[in-house]
């Protein structure tokens, strides 16, 4: 099974997209038959408006958390890359939630919880998927010398010796 899973995710990324485009609404359509047949199909359909809600005021409340800790982040001066990770997949989490089905529910709402979140998050963070130089000031922006020292600032004060002040040419007129 592992080996299928590697070999699914070294295909190129559009099969791997048209594959769940197809997977997942066959996974969905069976799960909603099945519960539907268990509970009935109008309590099923309550169920899906319910987690839908659910998720909806849950994304809220995160999402507001997240985006305080990215103030938070900011006004100390780092870069909130943690953050943006988890509010990333905040959408992800609500688009989820906001399908019709338990499967996507699941996912969804395993989105949701904060210490998963910031496990996957941190996972990306020390992956291959995000170029490391951009988060640690080695960036093309940097204005530091590459040695560490400031070579090109000079400090000092400066005087225009042919400016004068406005209330004397006021006077002279």
């Amino acid at each position: 099974m592992t080996m299928f899973l590697c070999k699914l995710f070294a295909m190129n990324p559009f099969s791997f997209f048209l594959l769940l485009l197809i997977a997942v609404p066959v996974v969905e359509i069976y799960f909603l038959i099945q519960v539907g047949s268990a509970i009935g199909a109008f309590p099923t359909v309550l169920l899906i408006v319910f987690t839908a809600v659910l998720g909806a005021f849950l994304f809220r409340l995160q999402g507001m958390s997240t985006v305080q800790r990215v103030q938070a982040s900011l006004s100390r001066g780092e870069i909130p890359a943690l953050e943006m990770i988890e509010g990333a997949m905040l959408l992800f989490s609500a688009a989820l939630l906001l399908t019709p089905g338990f499967v996507t529910d699941v996912v969804g709402f395993a989105c949701l919880v904060p210490m998963i979140r910031r496990k996957f998050a941190l996972s990306v963070l020390e992956s291959q998927f995000i170029n490391k130089q951009s988060f640690q000031g080695g960036g093309p922006f940097n204005q530091a010398s590459p040695n560490g020292s400031e070579d090109d600032v000079i400090e000092g004060e400066f005087k225009r010796e042919d400016d004068t002040p406005a209330s004397l040419e006021d006077k002279e007129k």
